[in-house]
Parts: structure tokens; C-alpha cells; sequence
């Protein structure tokens, strides 16, 4: 079986994509009894923490019938120095997959590049390719196919925003991007948008018409002293219900978590009926392990070789 990773969300294709989304929303209504990995080991190998990364792997490999082991930087040698490659190559010798939560997104690269297994990104400063699985699978299950359709990116150029703009090339939706000077996604992920993505600075005409409304902390983890500069950076930038009434009259508030209620947004957005924040939690549940079945069962029939 041909070697596949999930580095960014650029590794799969179109049809694979929507393929998992389909696949996982089957899985959601499924939930027990079906067990294709039975044996199989994911290793998490955790850098910063996480709540609903390590909660939806973890659970998502016993529900399909393997395991799961957690590792922080204190567990392996790893966090003592050893060289990325040396220890791709050893854990990759004794699990099924690694999937990584990290700072660089050099390190998700070459763990794939030396390791014998499949490798997830679960996050790294560059990109959050799960985050949008479930993010798609959300909106396919509230809205039916997002192509034609306009999202509106509300905050900070970050890895949301960069994997909101490979998800924008994928699936064909515009991506509109409202964010401060000096705060603009990566000029890499604009370019592999294909023209999808449409930079401004204005978030009320970001949001104009948009079907989905998304935005994410101001300060990302390992940001924090920068906090008290991006609180006046980002003034204006709250997605309260002004800046919602602008969307489109059926748009959807979407946001990764954790968030913070009166910073990027209002409590009464946040809680509101246009929220779908936490079917979009969920979702990081099924939509891996719609990943996991895609990774490391052969033959899969979703694979493009």
C-alpha cells in the first residue's frame, strides 16, 4: 500500500476530501461495532496541549478498535534532543501511525519524510488540516456542498486561515479575509488558493453576504505575550451580531476553539442559533477517524495512488 500523509491539506484531492466528509458522517451515525483497525497503534506525540485533539484521537482509534498512546516532550527523547529523523524513523518501527501537535511545521515534514508509517498533522504554527475536515463536514451536514459558496475569515492570518485557503482551492468556495495590516495569512497559502482567497482589511464587508462566518483567537497558543498588542491590533474585529447580520440570512458561525467570549467573539454569537461550534467539536471526532480508516486500511477505496 502506497505511503500517504496528511502534512496539509493539499495531500489529498479533491474527491478524497469529499469523500472523507461523506465517510464521516457515516461513522457519526454508526458510532459502535465497526472496528477495522483492531490491533493497530497510533502514537500522539503532543508539543503544546490540546483538549479536543487528543480527546478525538484517542477516542476515535478505541472506537475503531485500536489504541492510542499520548506522549508530551517529557515521555521521549524527542524533547532531550534526539534528531526529528532518528526518532521518526524508531516510533514509526513500532506503531501504525504518529500523528504530531507541534510549534514547527518543519517537524510534522520530516517526521513523514523518514517515517515507515502514515503521519497527521495536528496541529502545527503553519497549518490545521483536521481543524478543517471537521469544519467541511460541518457545514456539508447543516448547508449540503459549500462550492459557489462565500466564507468570510474574521481575525488573524494563522493556520486556520492557511488551511481555510487550501480548503478554498479543494472544495471551490471564496474565501474573503478580513485582517489587520501586518496580521495576513502566508503569501504560499494565497497562492495555492488559485485566486480563491480575497484579502481585506474591513471585517464588515468580509462578512457581507458571506454563508459561514469563521474566526479563531486572537492570540494562538505560544502568542500569549503578544496579547495585550493584539487586543488593539484586532479592536474591531469581534464577530458580535452587527457584524453576523451582515452575512447572509442562513449563515453559520463557525470557531475551532477554545474561545474567547467578548474578544473575537460576542457570547451571544457564540451561543447563538447560528452557532454550529459545537457540532463542529464533535466533528473532530468522526472526521478523523474517517481519516484513520483512509490511512491505514489497504485498498481503501477513496485512495487516488
Amino acid at each position: 500500500m502506497p505511503l500517504r500523509h496528511l502534512v496539509n491539506l493539499s495531500d489529498l484531492s479533491q474527491a478524497e476530501f469529499k469523500g472523507l466528509l461523506e465517510r464521516a458522517t457515516e461513522l457519526k451515525a454508526q458510532r459502535t461495532g465497526h472496528e477495522p483497525l483492531k490491533n493497530k497503534v497510533l502514537a500522539m506525540l503532543f508539543e503544546k496541549s490540546s483538549t479536543r485533539t487528543r480527546i478525538s484521537f484517542e477516542t476515535g482509534m478505541i472506537q475503531l478498535g485500536g489504541a492510542a498512546i499520548f506522549l508530551s516532550p517529557r515521555d521521549t527523547q524527542l524533547g532531550r534532543g534526539e534528531p526529528i529523523e532518528d526518532s521518526a524513523r524508531v516510533i514509526s518501527r513500532m506503531v501504525d501511525c504518529i500523528m504530531l501537535r507541534t510549534h514547527e511545521h518543519r517537524t510534522v515534514e520530516l517526521f513523514a519524510q523518514h517515517s515507515s508509517v502514515p503521519v497527521i498533522n495536528g496541529l502545527t504554527d503553519q497549518s490545521h488540516p483536521c481543524q478543517l475536515l471537521a469544519d467541511m463536514q460541518t457545514y456539508f451536514e447543516h448547508r449540503g456542498d459549500i462550492r459557489g459558496k462565500t466564507v468570510a475569515w474574521i481575525g488573524d492570518g494563522n493556520n486556520m486561515c492557511h488551511s481555510y485557503l487550501e480548503a478554498a482551492s479543494l472544495l471551490d468556495f471564496t474565501l474573503k479575509i478580513a485582517c489587520p495590516p501586518s496580521y495576513e495569512p502566508d503569501q504560499q497559502f494565497m497562492d495555492k488558493a488559485d485566486g480563491r482567497g480575497v484579502l481585506m482589511h474591513d471585517p464588515k464587508a468580509a462578512a457581507e453576504g458571506a454563508d459561514l462566518v469563521v474566526t479563531d483567537v486572537w492570540a494562538s497558543m505560544g502568542q500569549e505575550e503578544e496579547q495585550s498588542r493584539r487586543e488593539l491590533a484586532f479592536r474591531g474585529f469581534e464577530v458580535d451580531d452587527q457584524l453576523m447580520s451582515r452575512a447572509a440570512q442562513d449563515a453559520l458561525f463557525m470557531h475551532c476553539l477554545p474561545a474567547h467570549r467578548g474578544e473575537e467573539v460576542s457570547a451571544s454569537v457564540l451561543e447563538g442559533p447560528q452557532s454550529v461550534v459545537w457540532d463542529e467539536a464533535e466533528n473532530r471526532l468522526h472526521a478523523q477517524k474517517a481519516l484513520l480508516e483512509f490511512l491505514l486500511i489497504e485498498d481503501h477505496p477513496l485512495r487516488e495512488h
